[in-house]
């Protein structure tokens, strides 16, 4: 069996598409519009085998609540959308860049709200104490990326939104209800591994 690195270089080195929050939905034409630059941390702690993952603040106007990776636009500051989810990842839950060890990323994924997010994918080299940015982020925590590179784990759920049902994927972890743009990069990440 090949070392996890190994193994996510020859998933990250297959083609692979990009994803939308409408790609369960086929029915709602995808809005042309201009798309804000983001990235997202899949930090995989590299002894343990676990993705790290936060819970968003309840007092954030978008997504409150909400299972995120680590992440965010793209400031004029950051050299490449790899910079920007390091940057984010030190100050959302004080994730140190010297033990993150960037592998390669997926295809960007465009979401409702306007944005074509980028997820790096890294191994966690060394052990860390999360910091939870108290404005953005209420937790961090893990779930092993068995339960994750497992396609069985994932379900389509739905829910009215502007109108009309709308579809997403669902990867739920214990009282962790991981859904939307996060589950469905997720999903890709699993299909890669495959």
């Amino acid at each position: 069996m090949p070392d996890l690195r190994q193994r996510l270089e020859d998933a990250l080195a297959r083609p692979g598409s990009p994803s939308s929050d409408f790609d369960l939905n086929t029915d709602v034409k995808i809005p042309q519009r201009d798309l804000t630059p983001a990235a997202v941390l899949m930090g995989i702690q590299a002894e343990l085998e676990t993705v790290i993952l936060t819970k968003r603040s309840a007092r954030l106007k978008h997504h409150p609540g909400q299972i995120a990776f680590p992440g965010g636009k793209q400031d004029p500051t950051d050299k490449s959308l790899v910079a920007a989810a390091l940057r984010e990842a030190r100050e959302e839950i004080g994730l140190p860049s010297g033990i993150v060890d960037v592998i390669g990323n997926l295809p960007p994924h465009q979401t409702v709200t306007g944005y074509r997010v980028t997820p790096v994918i890294a191994l966690v080299t060394g052990g860390y104490d999360p910091i939870p940015e108290a404005g953005e982020v209420s937790e961090v925590f893990e779930v092993p990326l068995a339960h994750l590179l497992n396609t069985d784990n994932f379900f389509i759920e739905g829910r009215r939104w502007q109108g009309r049902r709308r579809h997403y994927y669902t990867v739920p972890f214990g009282p962790y209800y991981i859904w939307g743009a996060t589950a469905r990069i997720l999903r890709a990440f699993a299909e890669r591994m495959a």
